[in-house]
């Protein structure tokens, strides 16, 4: 029986108890011509060495916690299959954040930034009191559906230069999150919202560079999210001239 191929698998490793920097760990290990590069991981945990720290649970490219920097890019690596790569695939911790141990990232100040929007229906239930049933045409929900798509891998701030640049930055994914809410019909928060993505470190921080858009796994777009949302917050504040707040 023929022996299966082979790939060298370059891993940064960095234990914030022992280390001062990061450094590197080769791992040269038979794979399989359907593995994932998830799946290259999962085997060096399992049967090489089970010191390796990473992230991942559903397998599926929905829980988003297994985003990865893969031969320089963020790649959500449940998804990404090895066999794209040569006999040499080096991994390392997603850019733009701290690592807590080997690939494992701390994404605490993200989340931060993901409830400043406000994610989610501002004031439905009073509505709802007032107006009834709040029923939303196939045309109204295809206005957001696109930006809800976002499963939270990070890869979009990974590749963000804003993001590497100004840490203050809400970030393509915590403003396309924004957007959608702005965008559906039933929310009546979409100006507590403009005040917030109008800030410092808010939409206008974009300089499009539009890695957000080709990177992300889900077809978000959270580059277009932004423009749309930048458009919407200057006819907001514009019209702020003409008619009073809250009126």
């Amino acid at each position: 029986m023929a022996e299966k191929p082979t790939k060298t698998i370059v891993v940064t490793r960095f234990d914030p108890d022992v280390d001062e920097v990061p450094k590197t760990q080769e791992y040269t290990i038979p794979v399989e011509d359907d593995w994932k590069v998830l799946d290259a991981l999962n085997y060096i945990k399992d049967e090489v060495d089970p010191s390796l720290s990473h992230r991942w649970s559903c397998r599926m490219a929905v829980c988003g916690s297994c985003g990865m920097t893969v031969n320089g890019e963020p790649k959500l690596t449940c998804k990404q299959s090895l066999a794209d790569y040569g006999d040499r695939v080096e991994i390392a911790p997603l850019a733009n954040f701290p690592v807590v141990r080997d690939l494992v990232v701390e994404l605490e100040g993200f989340m931060d930034k993901f409830k400043k929007v406000k994610p989610w229906i501002v004031e439905a239930k009073e509505a709802a009191v007032v107006e009834g049933t709040n029923r939303q045409s196939h045309e109204e929900l295809m206005d957001f559906k696109q930006f809800s798509m976002c499963i939270n891998c990070m890869l979009c701030y990974s590749a963000c230069p804003v993001v590497s640049n100004e840490p203050d930055f809400l970030g393509p994914a915590a403003i396309a999150l924004g957007h959608r809410y702005n965008q559906d019909n039933r929310d009546h928060g979409d100006a507590e919202r403009n005040e917030i993505f109008r800030e410092d470190g808010g939409v206008f921080s974009c300089s499009y560079a539009n890695e957000c858009a080709e990177v992300c796994p889900k077809g978000v777009d959270p580059s277009g999210a932004i423009q749309q949302a930048k458009l919407n917050n200057v006819v907001d504040w514009a019209k702020g001239f003409v008619v009073p707040r809250g009126k």
